[in-house]
């Protein structure tokens, strides 16, 4: 099967164009799509045109690649859970505007089917669509606004968060299940070209949501996520947020709320979504309680993680660093992996990858998908040359085999999950 390109017309809607066949995008690069690595668009997902760009076919009569003329080019946005193989192959007008920092996995139609290449790489079920209910979520906001109407946290993280941004770990806290997020400090240590709660005046793109503005109290913390961890169904609780900097940057407040929440339950996780940049922090963090830590990481490789990170005052070593510390206490790690395809499923990307997997011990790679412009990210980097690739399918079927203890997914699991029961294994995603 390889599924027809579609296309925008400008006006809001999408069509297909039988005379092309849908090409992917590696790297720089347009090329066909292996017919074993489409699947439907899962539920949640979304499809986008790409003004100023036109999609890159292949002519079903000559077998040449050429450009779709109709209209501009269209890419899906794939929901969580769900990882995309190849990005939208298009040719870009110099005047096209940036786009947004959501993912573009390129997507067809087939036999009345909307369809990505993509794996399903998460059975957790936590941010389906399916799952949430608008009624229950005001209700459930509600009654956490009205529990806590002193708390400047809870007020932000359902106000701003939850009904106006429709954060999925938000709405979970009004649900009173699973993941709480726990955003702690407004100011960061890196500057990411793709930061989503933070872009210069001068950038032609906007971030997606708003930054913290304040410090929350350790009172404020322990107020909400105890009787989280408390009634919750497999309860995580997560400092380090979308809408916030850094949080090792508030290492201290960390501490102390671990500390007292540990005074009132020894029940569920307590994690931290980090770009682990303070080692000495992290250390003082696991001997307050801190039992998982994610690392957030768009290469394995420093040349290329630098120039997107742009740290102030930490060097790569130091991520690697904060993740042996973790380990040495027995605590979970993973890393959250921002998937390109063409640069993260590079030779030399596996190969660094390999090396960072021994040296670091890493329990989990959650496969990200990475919101960003592809042309915009590869221009910042000064990226021109991405080498030879694998695939981003191969390249987990090759890390999967070599590193069979190294779990798969696309969120943090709960300890339940830690503590071995990993349900899912490679072979039945």
């Amino acid at each position: 099967m390889t599924p027809y390109i579609l296309y925008s017309d400008g006006a809001g809607n999408i069509f297909e164009d039988t005379s092309l066949f849908v090409t992917g995008r590696s790297g720089w690069d347009a090329m066909p799509i292996p017919s074993d690595e489409w699947i439907d668009l899962p539920e949640g997902g979304n499809l986008y045109e790409l003004p100023g760009r036109r999609g890159i076919g292949i002519d079903v009569e000559t077998g040449n690649m050429r450009l779709c003329e109709k209209g501009w080019a269209v890419a899906a946005f794939i929901p969580p859970a769900h990882t995309g193989l190849y990005m939208a192959a298009y040719e870009t007008a110099n005047k096209a505007p940036t786009l947004p920092l959501f993912c573009y996995t390129a997507a067809g139609w087939y036999n009345d089917k909307f369809y990505v290449p993509a794996v399903r790489i998460e059975q957790d079920i936590r941010q389906e669509c399916a799952g949430y209910d608008d009624k229950k979520i005001e209700a459930g906001a509600d009654h956490l606004l009205r529990a806590y109407p002193h708390n400047r946290l809870v007020k932000h993280l359902m106000e701003n968060c939850c009904m106006t941004y429709t954060c999925p770990a938000a709405r979970n806290l009004s649900l009173g299940r699973w993941e709480c997020p726990v955003p702690v400090s407004p100011a960061c240590n890196a500057n990411c070209i793709g930061c989503i709660s933070f872009q210069p005046v001068d950038e032609t793109i906007v971030s997606t949501q708003d930054r913290l503005t304040f410090r929350p109290s350790p009172e404020e913390i322990v107020e909400f996520t105890v009787p989280h961890l408390e009634t919750a169904p497999f309860p995580i609780i997560s400092f380090g947020q979308g809408c916030e900097g850094e949080p090792l940057l508030m290492w201290e407040t960390i501490r102390d709320s671990i500390i007292e929440i540990r005074k009132h339950t020894s029940r569920g996780s307590i994690n931290i979504n980090t770009n682990g940049s303070k080692p000495d922090a992290v250390k003082a963090l696991c001997e307050a309680g801190l039992n998982s830590m994610r690392v957030s990481l768009n290469s394995v490789r420093e040349k290329i993680y630098t120039p997107y990170y742009r740290p102030n005052n930490y060097v790569f070593d130091d991520l690697k660093e904060s993740l042996k510390i973790v380990r040495s206490y027995g605590g979970w790690t993973s890393i959250n992996y921002f998937v390109f395809p063409g640069m993260t499923d590079s030779v030399e990307e596996y190969e660094a990858l390999r090396l960072f997997i021994k040296e670091t011990g890493v329990r989990m790679i959650q496969w990200r998908n990475f919101n960003i412009d592809p042309d915009w990210y590869l221009g910042k980097t000064g990226v021109t040359e991405t080498g030879e690739c694998l695939g981003v399918k191969q390249l987990m079927e090759l890390i999967h085999d070599e590193f069979p203890e190294v779990k798969f997914g696309y969120f943090n699991p709960a300890i339940e999950r830690i503590k071995g029961n990993f349900e899912m294994d490679f072979a039945h995603r």
